[in-house]
């Protein structure tokens, strides 16, 4: 048994491993050399001293000590921070290149080692290496990352960012490579980032040392380049061509860069890869289109590429959610506040509801997200109004589109439908996040009118505001376009029923019969027209909803006319006779002055004031307020139409006269405002007004059931107004309404309330 201590044993390998480097050749070991009598002394003495283990673990710490202390040192010393990015890539060209010499000369050693310890039979494992050269690797890759550099990422990334700019070449490179500005032709930067890579290959750090930072990179890469060609573009699909990017450019990319990664299978890493990086570039893309989502409905249908995109991506994500919660804080920013007129509100919901069915058919998102709409909608007092005037409107329009398709409106979305309707070849269930009592045929096939009818859940409230509109229309419409009303209401029939319209039909006939009554009184030889030429509009009254009550005294000719017009239909007609509107109707008038000639068409309170000024040139407000029974608040404002012709001027306060002579020029600047008024002016009784005239017919019932039953609660009274009552065109009265109404009557005297019960004063 031999005993050496630690410094006469390390002097005898220093004896062995210079035999070692005579005797090998490492690219190819020629078996005569072991023939020297030196060699089998020194390995004789070794294996039988049982030194073989000793040395080996002697030379493994050797080479450990010199990784730490020296390699490692130098290899982080390149790793100073550097933000540009073309230094950076040679700083990292440079530390890669320097640790692979080092590494080549320790990995001479570890061949002389694997020698050794086959000259010596030496089975023993160094960390669970049975090859030296992996064990090397092992050794490496521990002391490099113990010693890690803090700003060891900035260099790594730069010269992985600048290589992957110089693969996803752009035009405004113009050939000129990016790192050393030199031609494409003569560069050589790119075979300096492949030797990089193999070098790290070969030393098996690629992944330990760069797999992280590239994984940063990538990501980064895939989200500037979505927003950069992406961003604020919806009329254009970008999936398939990001797709094919990350495909050619970065998997490519990639694919050069780990085929020199000896234990990663590359095509098993690559598909890996490729999946996470899709499955990335879903999630980033769908996330810019959740937040640009309400400039994406607002700009249906051009954005439809960008929602069929949102499509096809968000099942593969799960970001439903988000999405939900993003656009209804959207909508409530920037839609549902007092800032944005109903029109544009009802534009952006249409919008919404055709978007949301393009990402969501089942109509689940849609309900969702609309819910807060709907409450809004509820709390505008036009919204009715103005989604009647859109189905009714000339142009391009959303509503005025859907009114043509002609499916019958949905009121209740709740009521169950029959089974034979569904198409159950093609049935699907309900997401499991669906509210239970909501049933999924009527929400999936409810259209665009459906859905702003049920925001009320009322037919009668848009009939009876179409009834309005079209009366509006027929009164205040010069030549009003018959025809054209006939069409629309034909398919408003095809929406709410004939039965809801039925008072429109009227309304239309009553058209038609007014030009024939007229046409045949004016062929009567009895009538005469003078100077007045007369044409009536003859309505049905109890088919017209209410006209604006105003007081106002014709002109005694006008007057004089319209009796004689009176006689002639009750004539025609026997029994029946007209209720004149003194202020309802046009005027066609030709008024010359001195300096000019006009033809105007106004209102009949319009012509009653010009035609008392051509007897006298001068007037109070006062004087003529009692002739006209006008009140002189709504006669000067009337007269204010005359004053911005320049026919009528204000020569003293509440005094006015004729202007022959239009001596203010700049007076006709105001024109368009003035006749704007006029034009908007309503014919008909407020929306209020003709609520409270219903509420007083109703209340012709409510006494009628008193006298004949004496006392009754509320729940019975608005029962049996129901029954009897609730008929036509009216709107119901909902028992808070009722109750509303009954108490004003107990304050006005007209019921007496005790012990739940009303009955009649006696």
């Amino acid at each position: 048994m031999f005993k050496m201590n630690y410094k006469e044993l390390w002097l005898l390998v220093k004896r062995i491993f210079p035999i070692l480097d005579e005797s090998i050749n490492l690219c190819q070991l020629e078996e005569s050399l072991f023939l020297k009598h030196e060699f089998f002394e020194a390995i004789d003495f070794i294996r039988n001293a049982k030194l073989t283990l000793h040395i080996q673990n002697l030379i493994v710490s050797k080479i450990e000590q010199r990784l730490r202390d020296e390699v490692a040192p130098a290899f982080w010393s390149y790793f100073k921070s550097n933000e540009h990015e073309s230094k950076g890539f040679i700083q990292f060209y440079n530390a890669v290149k320097s640790l692979f010499d080092s590494y080549r000369q320790l990995d001479n050693t570890m061949s002389k080692l694997e020698l050794f310890r086959e000259a010596t039979y030496l089975n023993e494992l160094v960390y669970n290496q049975k090859d030296m050269h992996n064990a090397l690797k092992l050794i490496l890759k521990a002391t490099l990352l113990s010693q890690i550099h803090l700003d060891y990422q900035v260099i790594v990334m730069n010269f992985y960012k600048v290589a992957l700019k110089m693969e996803d070449v752009d035009e405004n490179n113009f050939g000129q490579c990016i790192i050393c500005s030199q031609e494409s032709l003569h560069c050589n930067c790119m075979h300096l980032f492949q030797e990089t890579n193999r070098k790290l290959g070969q030393m098996s750090l690629l992944e330990p040392l760069v797999g992280q930072t590239l994984t940063n990179l990538i990501y980064d890469a895939i989200y500037l380049h979505i927003h950069k060609i992406c961003k604020d573009s919806f009329d254009s699909s970008f999936v398939g061509v990001l797709e094919k990017w990350v495909q050619d450019i970065i998997l490519n990319w990639l694919r050069n860069i780990y085929c020199y990664d000896t234990l990663i299978p590359i095509e098993e890493s690559i598909n890996a890869s490729e999946k996470k990086l899709i499955n990335f570039l879903y999630t980033i893309y769908t996330k810019m289109r959740i937040d640009q989502l309400f400039n994406i409905i607002i700009e249906y249908p051009e954005s439809l590429p960008a929602l069929e995109d949102l499509r096809l991506c968000l099942p593969r994500t799960d970001l439903k959610s988000m999405l939900t919660k993003t656009l209804q804080k959207a909508m409530e920013t920037r839609l549902l506040h007092p800032g944005v007129s109903t029109p544009d509100v009802l534009t952006a919901y249409v919008a919404a509801i055709r978007s949301l069915r393009v990402l969501d058919p089942t109509g689940l998102l849609l309900e969702t997200v609309t819910q807060p709409v709907h409450q809004y909608l509820r709390s505008r007092e036009d919204t009715v109004r103005c989604v009647v005037r859109s189905l009714t409107e000339e142009g391009p329009n959303d509503l005025a589109e859907e009114l043509v398709r002609g499916e019958a409106v949905q009121v209740d979305e709740n009521t169950p439908q029959d089974e034979d309707s569904e198409d159950w070849e093609n049935w699907l269930p309900d997401p499991i996040e669906t509210t239970p009592n909501k049933i999924s045929t009527s929400r999936r096939t409810s259209d665009i009118i459906s859905m702003l009818v049920n925001v009320y859940g009322s037919k009668e409230l848009f009939v009876n505001e179409y009834r309005t509109l079209l009366a509006n229309r027929l009164l205040t419409q010069c030549g009003c376009d018959t025809e054209k009303e006939i069409r629309y209401l034909e398919l408003l029939k095809l929406r709410f029923g004939d039965s809801q319209l039925h008072y429109c039909e009227v309304m239309l006939k009553d058209v038609a019969d007014s030009k024939r009554i007229t046409q045949h009184i004016k062929q009567d030889n009895e009538y005469t027209e003078e100077e007045i030429p007369i044409s009536a509009m003859i309505v049905s009254a109890q088919f017209w909803p209410a006209f604006k009550e105003e007081k106002l005294a014709l002109h005694p000719k006008v007057q004089s006319q319209i009796s004689k017009y009176i006689t002639a239909f009750e004539t025609l007609k026997g029994s029946r006779t007209l209720c004149w509107k003194n202020h309802l109707g046009f005027v066609d008038l030709d008024i010359e002055l001195a300096d000019r000639t006009l033809s105007l068409s106004v209102s009949p309170v319009h012509a009653t004031i010009i035609m008392h000024f051509q007897e006298r040139a001068q007037w109070d407000l006062d004087e003529l307020s009692k002739v006209m029974q006008c009140p002189s608040t709504v006669l000067r404002r009337k007269i204010g139409f005359w004053q911005c012709h320049g026919i009528i001027a204000e020569t003293f306060q509440d005094f006015f006269c004729i202007q022959e002579d239009l001596e203010n020029k700049d007076a006709s600047i105001q024109e368009d405002v003035f006749v704007e008024d006029y034009e908007t002016e309503s014919a008909m009784a407020s929306a209020q007004d003709q609520r409270e005239e219903e509420l007083q017919t109703f209340w012709s019932y409510i006494v009628g059931m008193l006298m004949n039953l004496d006392t009754l609660p509320l729940e019975r009274i608005h029962q049996m107004l129901k029954m009897f009552a609730f008929q036509g065109p009216t709107i119901e009265c909902n028992i808070q309404e009722l109750k509303v109404f009954l108490d004003r009557k107990v304050r006005e005297h007209h019921l007496i309330y005790s012990n739940g019960y009303y009955k009649l004063p006696k």
